[in-house]
């Protein structure tokens, strides 16, 4: 009876810490699917090079935000140690590296149009989506800086404060792309700019919010004295921890924007229907997002206090709570996937039936990777907790590049099955990484004692 107690005191109190955190990556998430939803009514050229241009943006955006992510793992171990002066430190080179990042990024986004090119886009959508990138890029820095104050207050369990904000700025969002996009409220009609520039501001904005929130909740522990005095040792075991993290959360994204790409090569109605089956996943996705931001966070306290017993009851209620939440959407997903669909789609657009009717099979065949996603995730997210992300990052990047995207390529070309065998391509590669990240996890990282 005393495990069983355990298991639910550890599910109850993973949920009590990750559904403010899968409610904030919700509302984060909307911010874009917002972008795609409107775009979508505006014009299909648009839906279709915002699919890529996003992708490309964020696949870039994840490898730097690894630094951020970092944060969670180091600083609720730190706390758990009782080292408050080790967890001001890496935030603050968190932050340095971030802006280094984007500083980096800046130069090679302003030829966004020509590496669409090169990736076999349409010029129409090439144009458009460089166009896009030149003004989002601007926003790189605010987005990761965003990312290391929600790891820092996420280590800390604040994660009440994040879903506020977000939420804020979801409403700020879609009335600023309502005005730039049309051209309403006396604004002009800018389209896909109206939607990079909306992002952009939306972005700064939360970043000095949750910068606001941390001087104002946690004055003593002096996160932003002297920011611009650098600690190269506090700096290494940042990067160190954090480049491995960012390249996998690269490889996961790259699988999806691989297929985009090559969805890009069949055709733009075909790639607009991926770009609303992907967004539909994607949102679906932001609960085991949210819930394995949690699972890193009880994992590192673990870790930090070296109780392999609880580390191992915590990472079993993880998997139980993504598992069962990939249930409920297979569910969903058979049950309405034309509503689903519809939502992005203007009625009077001409394609609209022809792209309505390959993206409710696309959402039909997303269900297949609702359980190989979920437990991948909450494998990666407890190896981060136990602070193991270099060996991670190999087989993320076997099971999603060596794998799962020459898959995609041999049945959606070789044996020409188009579209779904692209998307059963994905499903592969997913499902090779969660048996290997799992097994890596339960036969080695899990042994701390």
């Amino acid at each position: 009876m005393s495990t069983q107690m355990s298991y639910r005191t550890h599910t109850g109190r993973l949920l009590k810490l990750g559904l403010p955190l899968v409610g904030a990556n919700v509302a984060g998430f909307s911010i874009h699917m917002t972008d795609t939803i409107m775009l979508g009514w505006y014009s299909v050229t648009s839906l279709a090079a915002a699919t890529v241009a996003t992708g490309l943006w964020f696949i870039t955006f994840i490898v730097g935000a690894g630094f951020g992510r970092a944060v969670t793992p180091m600083v609720a171990e730190a706390v758990e140690m009782g080292d408050e002066v080790r967890a001001r430190r890496v935030t603050r080179m968190a932050l340095w590296l971030s802006a280094i990042y984007a500083a980096l990024l800046i130069v090679p986004f302003m030829y966004g149009e020509q590496v669409l090119l090169m990736m076999g886009q349409e010029p129409a959508v090439a144009a458009q989506g460089g166009l896009y990138l030149r003004i989002a890029v601007l926003g790189m820095f605010p987005a990761m800086g965003a990312q290391v104050m929600r790891s820092y207050l996420g280590a800390l369990e604040l994660t009440a404060v994040q879903l506020w904000i977000t939420l804020v700025a979801l409403a700020a969002n879609a009335l600023v792309n309502y005005a730039l996009i049309f051209g309403n409220f006396g604004a002009p009609e800018l389209g896909i700019e109206g939607a990079a520039i909306a992002s952009v501001v939306i972005q700064i904005l939360q970043m000095v919010a949750l910068m606001a929130y941390v001087q104002r909740k946690k004055p003593e522990a002096e996160l932003f004295r002297r920011i611009w005095k650098s600690d190269n040792e506090a700096m290494a075991q940042v990067f160190r921890l954090g480049m491995p993290i960012g390249l996998t959360s690269f490889a996961e994204g790259a699988l999806f924007t691989g297929a985009s790409v090559m969805m890009g090569w069949i055709g733009e109605i075909e790639l607009a229907a991926h770009g609303i089956a992907l967004q539909l996943t994607a949102f679906m996705f932001m609960f085991h997002v949210g819930m394995s931001e949690a699972a890193t966070i009880r994992a590192s306290r673990h870790f930090g206090a070296r109780d392999e017993a609880e580390l191992r009851r915590g990472a079993i209620a993880a998997y139980f709570v993504s598992l069962s939440f990939g249930a409920i959407v297979v569910v969903l997903y058979l049950a309405i996937p034309a509503f689903f669909v519809g939502l992005f789609l203007d009625p009077s657009d001409p394609a609209r039936d022809a792209v309505l009717a390959l993206g409710v099979v696309l959402v039909l065949l997303s269900a297949l990777f609702q359980f190989v996603d979920a437990a991948q995730i909450v494998a990666l997210s407890v190896l981060r907790g136990v602070q193991d992300t270099r060996v991670p990052m190999w087989l993320a990047i076997v099971s999603y590049w060596i794998i799962g995207i020459p898959a995609s390529y041999v049945m959606a070309f070789v044996l020409g099955w188009g579209p779904i065998g692209l998307w059963l391509g994905l499903t592969v590669g997913l499902g090779v990484a969660a048996v290997l990240l799992s097994q890596r996890f339960w036969a080695r990282s899990v042994h701390i004692g």
